[in-house]
């Protein structure tokens, strides 16, 4: 592309983000461009995955096509453009590829099996320059240009997807923003209402209770005759809210998806409306407010919340009164309408009357206190004999009775069921250690059975640190065993000669793979890592073979230090 029209699309690009940024600032239901994207793929659109689904610490920031179970599926350019950044990793999105078009969009493709002839060359030629199969590259603009509905990748499972299928992605080339891509006119058959499954109701304020407990209660519900759902009389007084479980679900697919709006409304007068048309990855994390996190960590079930409770600064809410609290008062009565909608309007609903009422508490919740109670905005250093643990100011949400173990080798920081929205850190004293036995040490996660996890350590001098948001119990672990290393497709001295690629096999029993490289006949060779498989594959088509006989050394590395050497010999015309 030549250098002024370069500076052309650059400048068009500039003025349409800005533009179709303002907006949707403006307009939070603004108009998206139904005609200017095709489908990124050919075959019908059935998802895995919705955008703004509850994950862990996070919201799904796209769609998730399924491949058919396949790899290798040919992905299609949404629309002219250029490539602007490509990140090949060994977890999150694996091999992505993000594409700037005129308009003021970015479309992503993540979990790619390869790219194009074009793009595939321009990045492994980058990988070979760095050595290394992980990179990230940002090419200007115009140096790869790609064009509505030309093949510009191939779906896959690389990086931390669970089985084959295309992410999907819609930026805005400014903010970076997310927003929903079934909002631009892609077509997923969706005839089904979102199912609802439990509708719970809190107590907010002092003194507050529902149904005799000042606890959270779950509501008998009895489904209706015109579809919605009519719960059991609540009797109820003081600050209550409301809070449901429940799941989209499109039409061709057995998959639990996200819903992408909620709306709670009480005597007619909404009391909260939030969708997920758009949100931005710096409140992301937030997500950890909008569910009730203490009931997660016990059941590992997502209940989202009609009501912001401290710390919550997401910006889903279209609408929102009392912070979606509803203040019920003896002798009222009101009714709340708890609806939730998906994309293609179908719609499931909840009444839930209400009356106030006080009454003689029978289930009374109880409250654990500990010595230690932890104000959230203030900085909190505990010492816990082996350790020393900091936690940052705001590092979690709320003030809460913290929990801690000490120990001579283990310590316990309270436990699953309160978020932590910062990392904090967890210093151990490695003083009564050898320089030598240091070396194999690392700080270690101890899940609910006592099995270890690895913990990125910071080695210097008499102290090991890691810096964390996973509460739990923590030790320091030796690792004295080296990584393991297995052809998987070849035997030593074996002819390959109609063979595509090589594939070995390496794994680590404790501390896990850190680093790992291949040569052959003493060259540097691109390894692609699969940890899901515990994979290294090399591809003969990188064409670096000049002799019959090939010399293949492979290092795999822990990390703590511990090496494996393996040499193998094989044949090749």
């Amino acid at each position: 592309m030549a250098h002024s029209t370069k500076l052309k699309f650059y400048s068009t690009q500039l003025y349409l983000g800005l533009f179709f940024c303002c907006s949707v600032f403006l307009n939070a239901q603004g108009d998206y461009p139904q005609e200017a994207f095709r489908s990124p793929m050919d075959i019908p659109l059935i998802l895995a995955g919705t955008f703004g689904e509850l994950r862990s610490n996070h919201f799904h920031s796209g769609i998730d096509i399924k491949t058919q179970q396949r790899q290798g599926l040919p992905i299609y350019a949404i629309g002219d453009g250029s490539v602007t950044r490509i990140k090949i990793s060994h977890w999150g999105y694996g091999k992505a590829l993000y594409v700037a078009h005129p308009n003021g969009y970015t479309s992503v493709y993540g979990h790619l099996q390869k790219f194009s002839p074009e793009i595939e060359a321009y990045i492994k030629n980058v990988q070979y320059q760095k050595k290394s199969y992980q990179v990230e590259v940002f090419p200007d603009i115009g140096e790869i240009s790609v064009e509505k509905g030309k093949v510009i990748a191939y779906s896959g499972n690389t990086g931390g997807s669970s089985g084959p299928h295309l992410h999907f992605e819609i930026r805005s080339s400014i903010s970076e923003k997310p927003t929903n891509p079934l909002l631009y006119g892609l077509e997923v058959r969706d005839a089904t209402n979102p199912i609802l499954e439990k509708v719970y109701v809190y107590p907010l304020s002092k003194n507050a209770q529902v149904n005799q407990s000042n606890d959270k209660v779950e509501l008998t519900l009895k489904r209706q005759k015109d579809g919605s759902y009519l719960a059991d009389k609540v009797s109820a007084l003081g600050a209550i809210g409301v809070g449901f479980k429940g799941y989209d679900r499109q039409d061709m697919a057995a998959n639990k998806n996200g819903i992408y709006a909620v709306r709670l409304s009480v005597n007619g007068k909404v009391y909260t409306d939030y969708d997920f048309e758009t949100f931005s990855f710096g409140e992301t994390r937030y997500i950890n407010t909008l569910i009730d996190y203490k009931h997660f960590g016990k059941y590992r079930q997502r209940i989202q919340k009609c009501f912001k409770t401290a710390g919550n600064r997401l910006g889903i809410y279209n609408e929102l009164y009392n912070d979606g609290r509803i203040v019920i008062n003896e002798g009222m009565s009101y009714s709340a309408t708890l609806l939730l909608k998906d994309l293609a309007g179908n719609e499931t609903k909840v009444i839930i009357p209400i009356q106030g009422k006080k009454e003689e508490l029978k289930n009374i919740k109880s409250n654990t206190k500990t010595d230690e109670y932890l104000i959230a905005k203030k900085n909190n250093n505990y010492d816990l004999g082996a350790a020393k643990v900091y936690f940052p100011a705001n590092t979690f949400y709320e003030d809460f009775y913290i929990d801690l173990k000490k120990g001579s080798d283990t310590v316990a920081i309270h436990n699953n069921r309160v978020p932590a929205h910062r990392n904090f850190t967890i210093t151990f004293d490695v003083t009564k250690y050898g320089k030598e036995e240091r070396k194999q040490l690392f700080i270690a996660r101890l899940d609910k059975k006592g099995r270890p996890s690895h913990a990125s350590t910071y080695k210097r001098g008499n102290t090991f640190t890691t810096r964390t948001r996973n509460l739990g119990r923590y030790t320091l672990v030796k690792d004295t065993i080296a990584p393991k290393i297995s052809p998987k497709n070849f035997k030593e001295k074996q002819w390959l000669n109609n063979y595509s690629y090589l594939s070995i096999r390496i794994s680590d029993d404790l501390s896990g793979v850190k680093t790992y490289s291949a040569t052959l006949n003493g060259d540097w060779i691109l390894m692609e890592y699969e940890p899901k498989t515990n994979t290294l594959t090399y591809n003969f088509d990188d064409n670096i073979l000049d002799k019959t006989q090939c010399n293949l050394k492979i290092t795999v590395t822990d990390n703590v230090g511990n090496s494996t050497i393996k040499d193998y010999t094989f044949y090749r015309k």
